[in-house]
């Protein structure tokens, strides 16, 4: 059964065409082109719903909501496309220094969505957006305290947030860090929050929450005068899947309340029905100082992210007139695109009226429940995650948790996709450790769909025994 009515096909020679021209000129991301040499590349031509075609007119269900889950609520919404194409006739572009109405419509729908963070500063990626979280925080302290240093912002290993050099340096995946350096200084690492992987051979529950805990440590050897952040994915997304424990985040809380430390959370991933609640950090009792945001922002239909804050931060730049360097002085030229503010506008109506925040929760549990007739597969270490951000963690024994090797993961996922669905694996991220399965699918996805992914993951598990 086809998905697509077939006016967007491409002839053969138009295929052919393209093959050559993005082997001569394309420079794609995350790609060894040596391997292109020998193996035809994959190009994306259509998408509708969960669904996907490629240039050759092969049909998939895609389980990474565009490679890289951002496209929330599904492929094909034409409310979407219509957003963006009229505001682009109303008014495309005009500076972030002077704000347009479906901008300032923006910050509104967000401020009902996060009360205690009612300010939104708008740019174009989950890079971005967490940079703008560093610059508020060092503006922050330097203003609130003209002779001190409090600069430095605290990461979680496992986590990411972004790829500019300034984020890399705050990203705990080091392999993605490598080659880039000499990295930023400033940047101090905690230790991740997996318990199947507890860096200090506890388990839970019955543990000292040493991971948590190990902030506090972090600070007291940096020096609390000099600590002005942390930045934490509330549930880590690339680096694993790893959902933290409930005591987790108020122990984090805590800490950062008693040392002035401002806790930021990394809603990139997370965000916009992606855990099955609006925003990740809603599964704990947390209240964050700052949050970002992109992906599931605009469900990437246009490039949008954002940075919410309290009253209280965006107070703090409230100077006076001959303040020369008071105030927040940054800018993204293309931060806060009306059409792109537009979209986003339309994105959020679709998942509130759809409730696809809580048809995530629904069939998320469901996808769970399913994965679990894995958990005795002598492969399989661990299933975890919440909503639709799931991840399998795939090993060689069962008791010494050694990871399966590399050739393994990409067979699995190479099975899968020949049966016509795209699941993920980790990528080079974390060294000795990329062996996590990953499913995200959009939030439109059923029951009956999981179904047929779960048998196909079944098919590829048990060529594997």
């Amino acid at each position: 059964m086809s998905y697509f009515h077939g006016e967007n096909d491409l002839r053969a020679e138009e295929v052919e065409a393209l093959l050559k021209a993005q082997q001569e000129y394309a420079w794609l991301h995350l790609t060894n082109h040596s391997l292109l040499e020998n193996q035809e590349p994959q190009i994306m031509v259509e998408g509708q719903g969960c669904y996907i075609k490629d240039a050759r007119g092969k049909e998939y269900l895609d389980m990474l909501s565009g490679g890289v889950w951002c496209v929330n609520v599904g492929y094909g919404r034409e409310t979407l496309v219509e957003a963006a194409a009229r505001q682009l006739r109303t008014l495309p572009y005009y500076a972030g220094s002077v704000a347009n109405p479906p901008y300032i419509r923006l910050a509104e729908k967000m401020a009902s969505l996060l009360p205690a963070m009612p300010r939104l500063y708008v740019s174009n990626s989950g890079s971005e957006a967490n940079e703008k979280t560093f610059k508020m925080a060092r503006l922050y302290f330097r203003i609130k305290y003209p002779h001190a240093a409090k600069y430095k912002i605290i990461y979680r290993d496992r986590d990411y947030h972004g790829s500019t050099l300034a984020v890399l340096s705050a990203g705990g995946q080091e392999e993605r860090k490598n080659g880039f350096g000499p990295l930023l200084e400033g940047f101090v690492k905690i230790p991740h929050a997996c318990c199947y992987r507890c860096q200090f051979n506890k388990e839970y529950p019955g543990c000292g929450m040493e991971c948590a805990y190990a902030l506090e440590e972090v600070i007291k050897k940096e020096g609390a005068d000099s600590v002005a952040a942390v930045i934490l994915e509330p549930i880590t997304a690339g680096g694993g899947i790893i959902p933290p424990v409930p005591e987790y985040f108020p122990i984090i809380q805590k800490i950062c309340r008693q040392y002035e430390v401002l806790l930021i959370l990394d809603e990139v991933v997370n965000g916009f029905g992606r855990t099955g609640k609006m925003f990740g950090y809603q599964h704990y009792d947390v209240d964050p100082d700052m949050i970002s945001m992109a992906k599931g922002l605009a469900s990437s239909y246009m490039p949008l992210a954002g940075t919410a804050a309290k009253t209280y931060i965006f107070d703090q730049f409230l100077a006076a007139p001959e303040d020369y360097f008071g105030y927040f002085r940054d800018i993204s030229t293309y931060g806060g695109c009306a059409a792109a503010c537009s979209t986003a506008l339309e994105n959020i109506r679709i998942i509130e009226e759809e409730e696809l925040v809580e048809n995530s929760a629904v069939v998320g549990r469901y996808l769970m429940e399913e994965l679990s007739q894995f958990k005795n597969h002598p492969l399989v270490g661990d299933i975890r995650g919440k909503g639709l951000l799931v991840g399998l963690e795939l090993v060689e024994d069962k008791k010494t948790k050694a990871p399966v090797q590399e050739s393994i993961m990409a067979g699995i996922v190479g099975d899968v996709k020949n049966q016509g669905y795209l699941i993920g694996r980790m990528g080079r991220s974390v060294p000795g450790y990329n062996n996590v399965l990953t499913l995200a699918p959009a939030l439109i996805i059923t029951k009956e769909q999981v179904d047929e992914v779960v048998n196909a993951l079944g098919n590829a598990l048990t060529r594997l025994k």
